[in-house]
């Protein structure tokens, strides 16, 4: 595995505590769908491009498909979640914030964009962090939980898979390449709410090895745009 010497070194290997799925329903109270609302599964389970056999979403803009395959969400952000919303602590359970892959000691500092594990038979590739939306508040019946969430960089990311398997927890997650230049989520994170980013930190976003194409389709327009509307005498207006 290559390793920038400036990097942390890797946790190399976990166990899945839980796997979840779930099928499209209503939301309580509400007549749109959703498919936040899942249950334990303990396998073994296909792993297939669209992510886990029985497995639904409601949007598949914002979760599902291949570059959104698989939610795994932190079990640390839960205890941050009971912190800022502790009326809320009995229901901020792994499960409830509507991931597919629950694992004990796993946060946005130990994983990078790109990064390719071993997920029991299937392989797979961290794509993109999870963009929260309105189905969060809406879960759990209070809003703001998921403006908290997206303001500190809270939820979760996202795998492609590169090779189908079969998986079941209590099974290896294992990190089997790592690119060098590549960021942690939490960094990834910081630089793109930078209030006053640089081309250059723009640029090195947007080329990020594994990166889902939207997203660094994005940060390149957004790079373009400062580098012809930023005043001559800006430090950031870098070529791009």
């Amino acid at each position: 595995m290559s390793q920038n010497p400036r990097m942390p070194a890797p946790l190399l290997s976990t166990r899945i505590a839980a796997l979840y799925t779930g099928r499209v329903q209503l939301m309580p109270g509400d007549s749109r769908t959703t498919g936040i609302f899942k249950h334990a599964v303990t396998g073994p389970l296909q792993v297939g491009v669209e992510g886990l056999e029985g497995d639904q979403q409601a949007d598949r803009r914002v979760h599902g498909g291949p570059e959104k395959a698989l939610h795994h969400f932190p079990v640390a952000n839960y205890r941050r979640l009971t912190e800022r919303f502790p009326e809320l602590a009995a229901a901020f359970v792994p499960g409830a914030i509507g991931e597919n892959i629950t694992t004990p000691d796993l946060d946005e500092g130990d994983v990078f964009i790109g990064d390719i594990y071993a997920l029991g038979s299937a392989r797979i590739q961290l794509s993109q962090p999870r963009r929260p939306c309105w189905k969060i508040d809406a879960r759990f019946g209070l809003e703001g939980i998921s403006v908290f969430v997206d303001a500190r960089g809270l939820a979760g990311w996202y795998y492609r898979v590169l090779e189908p398997g079969t998986v079941r927890s209590g099974d290896e997650l294992r990190l089997l390449d790592r690119h060098p230049e590549s960021l942690s989520l939490r960094d990834f994170h910081s630089l793109a709410h930078a209030h006053r980013p640089t081309v250059a930190e723009l640029m090195r976003l947007a080329n990020l090895a594994g990166l889902e194409s939207s997203w660094a389709a994005r940060f390149r327009a957004r790079a373009l745009w400062l580098h012809h509307n930023a005043p001559a005498d800006d430090t950031r207006a870098e070529s791009p």
